[in-house]
């Protein structure tokens, strides 16, 4: 049997992807969980997986994390800066446990993108290029989710406030990138691919549009320039750090860097991505 190990586990994305592994077939045994804080996943520990203690930030941590897996998905840490070392002492280690495969969610367009986030993720493709492992990359596009989680927010503020003008997002749910991630991890074929993933684009202002219809409440998105949203930002008490770099998403929303095709979604998870009406009313 092949064994499949999930870094991150009990974060949103590698969550569903344990659940999904075993819906799709996948016995629980057979699958590794590997996370930062063992005492967080008794839900894992209830679906059958197996919990194995994973640290990006103590590589001692991670041989026995990966001993005897098979297909090692590897979800991008969070920690901004820190990345590029994270994530390299994982694929050191899967080296060394002999895993025969590495699927990474990477970002959109990670060799050529101007967006922020690209570099780390640049510099992680090309540890995978290097190591020998066969690989298989998931270039995640945003996550609807990173505006449905909101809606709260604007709904108290009825407003969106951002820099974005009419730039498009083809964002995709946490459950449509979860499904593509156990796609590639246990279907054939998708040794050596680099998948640029997306759904279906919006503006900020359709947004706004869907939150409004949803919730029977006036929600407006209202553009200003990248140094008034950076202004605003720290005047809701960010540092200027913190601001410069989310007023910079924005900035590459407007740019087009958010925007792109969702044909390599729709194919590895068999049917059109989440559409942003329908993730709203779920949220809502």
């Amino acid at each position: 049997m092949t064994t499949y190990a999930v870094t991150g586990a009990t974060g949103h994305l590698g969550a569903l992807v344990v659940e999904n592994l075993i819906e799709r077939g996948v016995p629980a045994a057979d699958v590794v969980a590997v996370v930062r804080t063992p005492s967080k996943a008794e839900a894992l520990v209830t679906r059958g997986a197996t919990v194995r203690e994973g640290d990006y930030s103590r590589p001692e941590t991670l041989p026995a994390a990966l001993a005897g897996v098979d297909v090692l998905l590897l979800v991008s840490g969070s920690e901004v800066g820190q990345r590029v070392a994270q994530h390299g002492a994982v694929i050191d280690a899967a080296v060394a446990a002999g895993v025969g495969r590495i699927v990474y969610t990477s970002v959109l367009r990670a060799d050529t993108t101007p967006l922020v986030l690209a570099p780390e993720h640049k510099a992680t493709e090309e540890l995978l290029r290097a190591s020998g492992i066969p690989f298989t990359i998931l270039r995640n596009g945003w996550y609807t989710e990173n505006y449905t989680g909101r809606i709260g927010e604007y709904l108290s503020r009825g407003v969106i406030v951002g820099a974005a003008g009419d730039g498009r997002v083809a964002a995709a749910t946490r459950a449509d990138y979860a499904a593509a991630a156990v796609e590639a991890l246990v279907g054939d074929g998708h040794a050596g691919a680099v998948y640029e993933l997306a759904g279906a684009p919006f503006t900020l202002k359709e947004l706004a549009a869907e939150i409004a219809a949803a919730t029977g409440t006036e929600v407006v998105y209202s553009d200003v320039t990248v140094a008034e949203l950076v202004g605003i930002l720290q005047g809701a008490g960010l540092d200027e750090g913190t601001a410069g770099f989310v007023a910079a998403l924005d900035e590459a929303t407007a740019r087009g860097d958010l925007d792109a095709s969702d044909a390599d979604l729709t194919r590895l998870i068999g049917r059109p991505a989440t559409l942003l009406a329908d993730a709203v009313r779920a949220a809502v």
